[in-house]
């Protein structure tokens, strides 16, 4: 039995349309602060790259990946019900976190915030150190 030529031309079609799209983005943070070196914005990228402000892309290695996924997974909730927490009185870094999901903002000492938002700025400060060559 030979392949039907319609089969044929739509499974070609299906590989050719998965090859060389561009990875979503998993989300973007943005970070500022009254210290030197707080301004940063980072891009990660479900690729495995991250973007630190606006450069080219960069790998992140498997855990640094993984990790940023299950942020994305976990901050789903608070991003979609447009989270804002005001910072606290002793704060040093803000953030702004936007995903596909919403935008999140916070500062490092707002009060009842959730887990993963320690999680979010213990990340982005790994990265902004490891990948994008900064202090902080």
């Amino acid at each position: 039995m030979r392949p039907r030529p319609l089969l044929l031309t739509l499974s070609a079609t299906i590989l050719v349309a998965g090859c060389g799209t561009t990875p979503a983005d998993l989300f973007a943070v943005e970070r500022a602060g009254n210290v030197p070196g707080a301004r940063l914005r980072v891009v990660i990228s479900d690729g495995g790259t991250i973007r630190c402000d606006g450069g080219k892309a960069i790998e992140l290695s498997d855990p640094e990946l993984l990790d940023a996924r299950q942020i994305q997974r976990d901050l789903q909730v608070p991003a979609e019900h447009r989270l804002r927490l005001k910072p606290g009185r002793g704060s040093v870094m803000r953030y702004r976190v936007i995903s596909g999901d919403g935008t999140v903002d916070f500062a490092d000492d707002s009060p009842h915030k959730p887990a993963v938002l320690d999680r979010l700025a213990f990340y982005v400060h790994q990265v902004a150190r490891r990948r994008c060559g900064r202090p902080r």
